[in-house]
């Protein structure tokens, strides 16, 4: 079986739901990937986060009256 430069070159044209459907998935798995990543960099963070020591309360100078 040889491949043709029609084939290569010419491709059927999709009907307006297949391209929708086509556009839909790959979003979804653009949406999806950047959902993961997100949650993955959150729980990242938050995990450095607490194994840091508590602050020191900040004392701020104001006077009173």
């Amino acid at each position: 079986m040889t491949a043709t430069k029609e084939e290569f070159f010419k491709p059927a044209k999709m009907s307006a739901q297949a391209k929708a459907e086509q556009t839909n998935t790959v979003v979804r798995d653009i949406l999806d990937a950047e959902t993961s990543a997100r949650e993955k960099k959150t729980e990242r963070l938050k995990a450095l986060r607490l194994a840091q020591p508590a602050p020191a309360p900040v004392k701020t100078g104001k006077a009173k009256r």
